[in-house]
């Protein structure tokens, strides 16, 4: 490979890619050819940096200056400056929340600081498109090494014995599900890739597909290789077409490399991977609904009492990961048990259920100042991820709430702050360490609102086969919509926590099964607020616009609006009057609480009570 003075590692991961990346790179392409620096400075496109809010990105290697918020107009003073002059330019620089100072590098970013990389381990290290950059960074050893120098049993025993579990929700013993799979009678056995990332603000899976699919394709090589597998499958959702295209390019390498295929490092040992598109129903992240519609029927889930590891795909042995599990293999494998097991919670020498082991990624999203994709230690806590990584609540808001596994799961209050996260005690604050999704709130945020947002979502992407999941958390989301709209009584309380523990306990599969967590832990950390919707009829956060009483402040009106207009010319009921210059007033028989009038007001004369 040609050495070059500097590399420009220019973000491609989706978000960048929306905010013209790619444009970016041609304009560091063409100012680099322009100035004759060809030959000294490679431009390179990468995967997703995680620093999501930041974006475009470029991070001038290898001394790790981070660029970010890039437009075109910026890159011929970059190039002039930096990389012909060797003068970084701050402007264009990170500057945290509230403080003055530029950070030139990217390590010193406290987002990065308190990081740590496994399945994220080549994040915006290497182009996801060439699998030169990943063999560098000895990608395929860990699959050569297994495939040339270790038996079935002695790989499944090494992930057994890391105390690894699955990344996408269940938090099953991974070594486990693997035995559980090798035994199994019936052939041919099939290997799973579960890409169908549906939870709102998640988007953990797409990033490491989009910056890193070798990662993914040779996890499941070793996997396969364990469970006595010849064929893959790797289920991506069609509202992802970057990470697909990703991910047929490097299929498409490894098979040229002979890294996928027949004869796998001269071993005799054959595997191949294809893909397969969801249409992007919640469900089929379901295993059962997912092998159903890998299958071409339509994706609902069945009984649980047939293992898919037994009875699968077309009813043969199966063993289903999701991509960040698949993506953390290899790094076990080269690293070994001790290492993994060193990071996180728990003890899981004699109980592979007995802690939490290695990392897990999230994205944190919401009322937080770093939006983004992280990878922590297990045991870390929440304060940590929230305040520490993600920079806090912005603008001087209060912490109020954090939500963790996506719509099914939890919410947290302030005073769990310091909980630290790992599949325990996440489950016994009422909450799930899920796919890694963590939506933050803040004291703006209506938390009855909420539980019915997130209820709706589930609702929504119910399957509709069994009755609990599908009658009763439609029944959960009118008795919220009816306490949101301030008709709500004491006796909905009861009923609200009886539905919720009879769909949890009778639905067919966890999208029932869970679905509820957010009206129970709202009820559990929030129920004054539940208790003023009914009792007061209002809203604290003053979120729920039909309890809301919207009047003019006159002297706001007049002195700083001038009796403007704006908020009666845009009334769709009609229901505010005035004149010009003059005060207004609102008809409170004729207003509909659409709170169009307060959208609108720059002034500040519109008044919520």
């Amino acid at each position: 490979m040609k050495p070059y003075r500097a590399n420009v590692m220019v973000c491609a991961g989706t978000g960048c890619v929306s905010n013209h990346s790619l444009e970016i790179k041609k304009a560091f392409e063409e100012e680099i050819q322009k100035r004759g620096l060809a030959d000294e400075v490679q431009v390179v496109t990468t995967g997703c940096n995680g620093f999501c809010g930041a974006g475009p990105i470029a991070v001038v290697q290898p001394d790790g200056i981070f660029y970010q918020l890039l437009k075109i107009k910026d890159i011929p003073y970059l190039v002039e400056e930096h990389l012909l002059k060797g003068r970084p330019v701050p402007r264009l620089m990170y500057v945290p929340p509230e403080e003055k100072i530029h950070i030139p590098k990217m390590n010193d970013i406290a987002f990065f600081k308190g990081q740590m990389l496994v399945a994220l381990r080549n994040r915006g290290m290497i182009d996801p498109e060439n699998i030169d950059d990943y063999i560098a960074r000895d990608g395929y050893r860990a699959s050569a090494k297994v495939l040339t120098t270790m038996t079935p049993d002695e790989v499944i025993q090494m992930i057994e014995a890391s105390g690894l579990r699955g990344r996408g929700g269940g938090g099953f013993p991974t070594g486990v599900k693997w035995e559980s799979c090798r035994k199994a009678k019936g052939e041919p056995r099939y290997v799973i890739c579960n890409a169908d990332e549906g939870d709102p603000g998640a988007f953990m899976d797409r990033s490491i597909i989009e910056g890193d699919p070798h990662s993914v394709l040779e996890g499941m090589v070793i996997g396969a290789f364990a469970v006595g597998s010849s064929e893959g499958y790797i289920y991506v959702r069609q509202e992802y077409p970057l990470a697909r295209e990703r991910l047929v390019i490097a299929i498409n390498q490894a098979r040229e490399y002979g890294l996928l295929g027949d004869d796998i490092f001269g071993t005799g040992f054959k595997f191949d991977v294809d893909i397969r598109r969801g249409a992007g129903a919640f469900v089929c992240g379901e295993s059962t609904a997912l092998m159903a519609s890998v299958e071409g029927r339509v994706g609902e889930p069945r009984a649980k009492y047939i293992h898919t590891v037994e009875h699968g795909l077309w009813n043969k042995p199966t063993c289903l990961n999701n991509v960040e599990t698949w993506a953390t293999i290899p790094a076990i494998i080269m690293r070994g048990v001790d290492w993994f097991t060193s990071i996180g919670t728990g003890d899981v020498s004699e109980n592979p259920w007995g802690g939490s082991k290695g990392t897990k990624v999230f994205s944190v999203a919401g009322k937080i100042n770093n939006t983004g994709l992280v990878e922590v230690p297990m045991g870390i806590t929440l304060r940590e991820i929230i305040f520490d990584v993600g920079g806090g609540v912005p603008k001087g808001k209060k912490f109020k709430a954090v939500q963790t596994g996506g719509p099914s799961g939890g919410f947290l209050a302030a005073e769990l702050l310091d909980l630290q996260v790992d599949y325990e005690q996440l489950t016994e604050a009422g909450s799930m360490m899920g796919s890694g999704g963590m939506v933050i709130m803040d004291e703006d945020n209506c938390m009855v609102d909420m539980a019915k947002y997130f209820l709706t979502f589930t609702q929504d992407e119910s399957c509709g086969k069994c009755a609990p999941c599908r009658e009763g958390t439609l029944r959960m989301l009118q008795i919220l919509q009816r306490i949101t709209d301030g008709k709500g009584t004491e006796e909905d309380l009861v009923l609200l926590e009886d539905l919720s523990h009879y769909v949890i306990d009778s639905s067919l599969c966890a999208l029932g099964g869970s679905a509820p967590n957010p009206v129970l832990t709202t009820l559990r950390y929030f129920r004054e607020e539940y208790e003023v919707h009914i009792r007061d009829k209002k809203c604290p956060a003053r979120v729920c616009r039909q309890l809301n009483v919207y009047t003019i402040d006159p002297n706001l009106c007049v002195t700083k609006g001038h009796g403007c207009g704006v908020c009666r010319a845009q009334c769709p009921e009609k229901a505010i009057v005035g004149e010009k210059n003059k005060a207004h007033s609102v008809i409170q028989d004729a207003c509909k609480k659409c709170g169009v009038c307060y959208d609108v007001c720059k002034f500040d004369a519109i008044q919520i009570s």
